[in-house]
């Protein structure tokens, strides 16, 4: 089964990129390079749905679906 969560890349202190994911709060994770902070969320992701499912928690549903918005200012 594929599931798909978006993830929110922010600059971070240090100039490490950080990586959140809304739909699991407590998954936050950082890197070098936005390459390296997805890489990170993926697999913290993966390690929070292995962790829910040895609990017999259920993932929340996936999400997919941001859009950025353009202003004036």
């Amino acid at each position: 089964m594929t599931l798909h969560y978006g993830v929110v890349l922010e600059d971070g202190q240090d100039g490490w990129i950080v990586a959140r994911v809304p739909s699991l709060p407590g998954v936050v994770t950082q890197g070098r390079t936005r390459e390296e902070a997805l890489a990170n969320a993926r697999e913290a992701i993966a390690l929070t749905a292995e962790d829910m499912r040895a609990r017999g928690e259920e993932m929340p549903p996936a999400d997919l679906g941001a859009e950025m918005v353009e202003i004036t200012a």
